[in-house]
């Protein structure tokens, strides 16, 4: 939790001092009071404390602890190294019974402030839903910030921002057979209620059968639990029309079906819906923000898993918009259910753009590795509004190519297309994205493949501890805020 204050206090059990390089080497630390300094000055004359970046040095002030940081020189120094060192600090050992602090930033500054305030949020977040017993050092690692900056609308929504964002890393985070269609339903349910100018439309299997979303219900058809396309329609322009459509993939588990994933690839596929989890994330941010823009927030969930009623390699279905796919892989089924919602949107809601987001490819992770989302789009305003957003939010994006001639790679001898690109994956990504385009009907249209970032396999990255990461919440709503 944060708390704002204008002035530090000195009253809490800990106190975190930023401290850049040049502010040490210049001696520029009148900001802090002259028993803070005298501690501090010591530290630096025998070189125990340079502000180097990710430095940490504890003190004590009566009893209170004290632990320097260092960030780094200022012309050095990312958002992300900022992050990281604020991260390292709230979780070191010196501030483990630690419950109540202050944090004094080096500079009050916007650009700063707000990396603080996710540094605070995301960084410290843990997920420990199914520890038996919490014990008392996850009690001790709730920490009660009290944050040194003015209070200001931006850093408010900063915070209410990071709440959307590990709203998504929740959903990712819990059990696939908890986080079902239904489940998704309710958590979606219970955002829009008593929100103004909001409409919701539902399809389960009963009306996506009368709709024809064969795509949907194919990748369904082996799971006990009913396959929906959640549609949320918020209109807070008053303005009509130019509507931003925002298609998250939502699997809630992904088996591969009958080309079925191997030991070691399928142990974390309730990462599969990432994609709607971060458009669920947005919609509440959205809301809570009480956006002034028009936005569709479009949930394809669906589960993908093996059984006599599983749909199979080589088959051809026919989805809503009419086109007939050949099945060349059941692992492949991510950008069937995106197609039907694409289309459904398309032709029902008639958005003025569509921006979908997937763990769609390994081939992005290839590509690009885990820091980076791949997009690819065919409209150069869209990249380029989605590419500041990126940089501004430090939810980092990597534009790739699409091209005609990709149109190919694609193709069936059975069918209009086929759900699997060139031989051996080449360009996997590419033509993952090059199926989802066939559907879009010239739309204004973007991808965002987070296959690599949307989780955290391991101890922690970055700022990130194990688990979700809530990939794409900061970048869409930045962009709602400032482009849609």
């Amino acid at each position: 939790m944060i708390t704002f204050r204008s002035k530090a206090l000195y009253d809490k059990q800990a106190c975190i001092i930023l401290l850049s390089e040049e502010q040490i080497k210049k001696n520029t630390l009148t900001h802090l009071p002259a028993q803070i300094r005298s501690l501090l000055k010591p530290l630096v004359d025998n070189k125990l404390f340079k502000a180097e970046n990710g430095q940490l040095c504890p003190a004590v002030h009566k009893k209170q602890t004290l632990l320097f940081v260092g960030v780094g020189k200022d012309n050095e120094r990312t958002q992300t190294s900022l992050k990281i060192s604020v991260k390292n600090a709230l979780i070191s050992s010196f501030l483990t019974h630690c419950n109540t602090l202050e944090l004094i930033a080096h500079q009050q500054k916007d650009s700063i402030i707000v990396p603080l305030i996710e540094s605070i949020m995301i960084g410290s977040y843990k997920w420990n839903k199914y520890f038996s017993k919490k014990s008392k050092k996850e009690k001790e690692e709730q920490k009660n910030v009290f944050l040194i900056a003015l209070k200001k609308k931006l850093y408010q929504d900063a915070v209410t921002i990071c709440e959307g964002n590990n709203l998504a890393r929740d959903l990712v985070n819990d059990n696939a057979d908890s986080v079902t269609s239904t489940h998704f339903e309710k958590v979606v349910r219970a955002l829009i209620k008593g929100k103004k100018n909001i409409s919701l439309e539902i399809l389960n299997k009963k009306e996506m059968k009368q709709k024809g979303l064969g795509f949907h219900l194919a990748v369904n058809q082996g799971s006990v639990n009913e396959p929906k396309l959640i549609i949320v329609k918020y209109q807070g322009s008053a303005k009509k029309g130019d509507f931003t459509a925002l298609v998250g993939k939502g699997l809630t588990f992904d088996t591969g079906g009958l080309n079925l994933k191997p030991t070691g690839g399928i142990e974390s596929m309730r990462i599969d819906m990432s994609g709607a989890a971060a458009v669920v994330g947005a919609l509440k941010n959205t809301l809570d923000l009480k956006l002034k823009k028009n936005a569709i927030f479009v949930l394809g969930v669906a589960e993908n898993v093996t059984g006599s009623k599983a749909y199979k390699p080589g088959d051809v279905i026919i989805g809503y918009a009419g086109k007939s796919v050949e099945v060349a892989n059941t692992d492949a089924e991510g950008r069937l259910v995106l197609a039907d919602a694409i289309s459904y949107t398309v032709k029902n809601y008639k958005p003025k753009r569509i921006i979908d987001i997937a763990t769609l490819t390994g081939a992005c992770v290839v590509a690009l590795g885990h820091d980076y989302t791949g997009l690819i789009t065919t409209d150069d305003n869209l990249s380029r509004d989605l590419v500041y957003s990126s940089n501004e939010t430090n939810d980092r994006v990597w534009r790739l190519p699409t091209y005609p001639e990709l149109k190919d790679s694609v193709k069936s001898e059975i069918a209009d297309i086929k759900n699997l690109g060139t031989p051996r994956g080449a360009a996997g990504t590419l033509t993952a994205a090059e199926f989802l385009r066939q559907f879009t009907e010239a739309t204004p249209w973007a991808h965002l493949d987070i296959a690599g970032t949307s989780f955290v396999d391991g101890a922690e990255r970055w700022y990130f501890s194990h688990g979700a990461t809530g990939a794409g919440v900061r970048l869409l709503t930045h962009y709602l805020q400032h482009h849609a």
